[in-house]
Formats: structure tokens, C-alpha cells, sequence
């Protein structure tokens, strides 16, 4: 085959797409990329890394404030903001140019440029400078992502309305912010901007924050926000915005009554949209489900050879879930044996705020409306050694169960480091375990995954701890 042949090529680098290239490699076909702006997409460059980053430098800064419940003495705790986000920018250039690395390893070419479907399994790649080339492949995956919505009059202009870009880079430390949504994206840049000291407010159209978790958990969290200095406002919306000369007035519906608050920025985080428009699906039979790709249990769409990963391929909206997408797709397309489908219960979600959030499958009243009798869980963080000695002691540990065959369901964590325990439950909802395994399990001691273990016992009369 020519250079402009191939077996599978990829259109966007996202952790999806340039996951699924790679796997294709390895598999002995002939794979390649296109990629219009950046190696790792939205994730590696304006998402998941680079906020992870500033989080960091926040959380430091927090200890640091605290350091005499520690026993320690630090005078002239501050923060340079510049330093900080020169830090998650370097953070983030640096795995970007760690998939360039990883994607020549693997021989598989780069593309620079905005791909388009043109039917009949062919690519149309057109570069910065307007010139355009026509690729071939047997099988296409769209691995185009997702971008930021923007409600009508609340669209960011980048100055006193910032989008999560603009959020990620601030030219200035505001004084107050307002947060339109408090979903993980929201509430996460609501962290960030607290523990600096913002006087933030956070405004969430549904009854409580952090909306997909589990009631209890959801209610937790909230209690540290406001225990933090946060403002939350549930069941609200921003209907209009105001803009001055250095601030920006919000309208804000809730309970029937309009208020205001006049704060110096605000941050629009109230979903995504799919990128599927100028990409050629009009020249093919793939269709559309409130704007994202229609695919099967092995991502195949409606147009045979051509495929969909990721947030263009609907939710949840995350890396770790268009990554293993991306290897499903080509395992099938490769005809590796025993390649499974998507359990969308089994993907973990984190929210990286203070506290953390994290949790996988389904919530206690996702269970019992799917009809399930269950038995529930809890540990609280004040009765786990570590946590105390950590002196992280505010956080809670529960989890779901089936009452009839002690089925892992679900289980929903709030507190430090649990974006690092979740995966032990997801191990767990993978390899079906059921409570009696999960019992008999040694856990390490002192560790935060006590608690874990305890939170098993516990729902059923057994926890030792508390």
C-alpha cells in the first residue's frame, strides 16, 4: 500500500483516538492519525491534565495555609498565579509531546490537518496553509471529541466570561467568581478558585451539585463546600448577563424570584457538544442521536468500515472511557477473540475537588429503581487510622448491593485520595465480585482502603471500626 493507504485511519488525537491508532499498530495493521490543533486533544492539552495540575498547586497551597495543625511553622505563604499556570501548561505540553513520542514508536503516521469524510472510505485532509490530500482506509474511526456548550447569553468572550481555556490560563486572580454548572468540570475550577481565596459562587440548574453522584454523596460534598466559604445555589439558573466596565451582574432565577450578584469573572461549565459538523457525515449513512454518533456495542456506526469513539460518541464524557473504546474498536475490526462490549456501568467517574469525588455503577436509588432490594454500606473517614494520622479525616465510604446475590452494584466515595481507591471496587464490578469475596479480602493496614473493606461489612452488620 502507498503512504495514503491504510488499514485503519483515525480523525483526532484525543486519548481515544491516538489510543486506538496505537493499538491498531500493534496489532500488525497499518494505522494513521489526523489531527487538526494537538497530540492528546482536549484532555491532555485543556481538560483532564493541565487542571489536575493547577488542583495540585492549590491543594499545596492549602496544607500550607494549614501547616500549624501539622506541627509545622511556614511564614509568607502566597502564590504566584503565573508560576502556577506556567506549571500546568508545562504539564500538559509535556504528555502531548509524550503521545508524539508514543505514536512514532509505534510507526504510526500524523496527519496534520482537518479530516472529512468523502465516502466510500476515503479522507480528505486539509491543512493550515489550504492545501489537501486524499487519504484511503478500510476502516475510519471518528474520534473527533467534544467542545464546550454555551447557553444563549451566557456565550464566553474570554474576558469577563471564561470558558474551561480561558479558566485554565487566567490573566488575572479574581476576587469573585461565579460557576454556571456543578458538574465535575464546574465544580472543579469552583475548588481551584476557593482554595486560592475567590469569594465563589456556584449555580446548578438541578436540586443538588455534583448531580450524576449518589444523593448522599452529593450532600456531603456540598456540606465541605459551604464548610470551605462556597456559595451554592440549587435549582437555579443564570438568565442573563450584565457586563460592566470590570465586573459582571448576574440574573439568577430561583424559586420564582430573580436575584442578582455582581462578581468580577464568570465561568461557563454547562456541558459539551459533539464535534460531528464539517467532518463528511452528510456523505454517509451514520446517524445522529441528540447530537452524538449512533454506534453499536463495538462502536460501529451505520455506514459499514466506519466507526465512532469517545465524546463524539456520547457520554460519559471521559478520557478513560474513549481510551477503552478505542481498543474494543480495533480489537473487533483486528478479529481478536472474546472482545467485549462497553459496560458503561463499570466505567469509574472522578471529580478531582477537595474533597474528591469518585464512584462507579449505580447510585442506591438507581439500584431500587431498577428494581433491585439492596443492602447499603457506609464508613466514614474519622473512624480510618490513616486518615486521621493524614489528618484528612472528613470524607465517606459506601457502598451498594444486591440483597439476593450479593452483587456489587455500585459504590460512591467522597473524601482525599478516592479517585485512587475507586478502582479497586471497579476491579471488583469487573471481575463480578459479590460481597463474600470482597469480605475475605486482606486489606492493608493503615490504609485509607480499610475503609473500603469496612464499608463492605458494614452492609452487612459486620463493620468492626465504627
Amino acid at each position: 500500500m502507498a503512504d495514503t493507504e491504510f488499514d485503519v485511519l483515525v480523525l483526532g488525537a484525543g486519548p481515544g483516538g491516538y489510543v486506538a491508532a496505537i493499538r491498531a499498530a500493534q496489532l500488525g495493521l497499518k494505522a494513521a492519525v489526523v489531527e487538526r490543533e494537538h497530540l492528546g486533544g482536549i484532555c491532555l492539552n485543556w481538560g483532564c491534565i493541565p487542571t489536575k495540575a493547577l488542583l495540585r498547586s492549590a491543594e499545596i497551597y492549602g496544607y500550607m495555609k494549614h501547616a500549624d495543625a501539622y506541627g509545622l511553622t511556614v511564614s509568607g505563604v502566597g502564590f504566584d498565579l503565573p508560576k502556577v499556570v506556567k506549571r500546568s501548561r508545562q504539564v500538559a505540553n509535556q504528555l502531548s509531546a509524550g503521545v508524539k513520542g508514543l505514536l512514532k514508536k509505534n510507526k504510526v503516521p500524523v496527519f496534520d490537518g482537518t479530516g472529512k469524510l468523502a465516502g466510500g472510505g476515503k479522507v480528505t485532509v486539509t491543512a493550515k496553509d489550504g492545501t489537501a490530500q486524499t487519504l484511503s482506509a478500510k476502516h475510519i474511526i471518528i474520534a473527533t471529541g467534544a467542545r464546550a456548550r454555551a447557553l444563549p447569553g451566557l456565550e464566553p468572550d474570554g474576558k469577563f466570561v471564561w470558558s474551561y481555556k480561558e479558566a485554565l490560563v487566567p490573566d488575572t486572580m479574581p476576587k469573585s467568581l461565579l460557576v454556571v454548572g456543578s458538574g465535575a468540570i464546574g465544580i472543579e475550577f469552583a475548588s481551584f478558585f476557593r482554595t486560592l481565596g475567590a469569594e465563589v459562587t456556584v449555580v446548578e440548574v438541578m436540586d443538588r451539585v455534583l448531580p450524576v453522584e449518589d444523593e448522599e454523596i452529593s450532600a456531603f460534598a456540598r456540606k465541605s463546600f459551604e464548610k470551605q466559604g462556597m456559595k451554592i445555589i440549587t435549582g437555579a439558573k443564570v438568565t442573563k448577563l450584565d457586563k460592566g466596565a470590570t465586573t459582571v451582574t448576574a440574573h439568577i432565577e430561583v424559586g420564582g424570584k430573580v436575584e442578582t450578584l455582581t462578581v468580577e469573572r464568570v465561568i461557563t461549565a454547562v456541558g459539551i457538544q459533539a464535534n460531528t459538523e464539517n467532518i463528511g457525515l452528510e456523505n454517509t449513512k451514520v446517524k445522529l442521536d441528540r447530537g452524538h454518533i449512533v454506534t453499536d456495542g463495538y462502536l460501529r456506526t451505520d455506514e459499514p468500515g466506519v466507526y465512532a469513539i469517545g465524546d463524539v460518541a456520547g457520554a460519559p464524557w471521559l478520557a478513560h472511557k474513549a481510551s477503552h473504546e478505542g481498543v474494543i474498536c480495533v480489537e473487533k475490526i483486528a478479529g481478536v477473540k472474546d472482545v467485549h462490549p462497553m459496560d458503561k456501568l463499570n466505567i469509574p467517574g472522578c471529580t478531582y475537588c477537595n474533597p474528591q469525588v469518585a464512584s462507579v455503577g449505580l447510585t442506591e436509588a438507581k439500584a431500587k429503581a431498577a428494581g433491585h432490594e439492596v443492602k447499603v454500606g457506609r464508613f466514614p473517614f474519622i473512624g480510618n487510622g490513616k486518615a486521621i494520622a493524614l489528618g484528612e479525616a472528613e470524607g465517606l465510604v459506601k457502598t451498594v448491593f444486591d440483597a439476593k446475590t450479593g452483587e456489587l452494584l455500585g459504590a460512591h466515595m467522597v473524601g482525599a485520595e478516592v479517585t485512587e481507591l475507586i478502582q479497586g471496587y471497579v476491579v471488583g464490578k469487573t471481575l463480578e465480585t459479590t460481597e463474600a469475596e470482597l469480605m475475605h479480602t486482606i486489606f492493608a493496614h493503615p490504609t485509607l482502603s480499610e475503609m473500603m473493606h469496612e464499608s463492605v461489612l458494614a452492609a452487612y452488620g459486620r463493620a468492626i471500626h465504627y
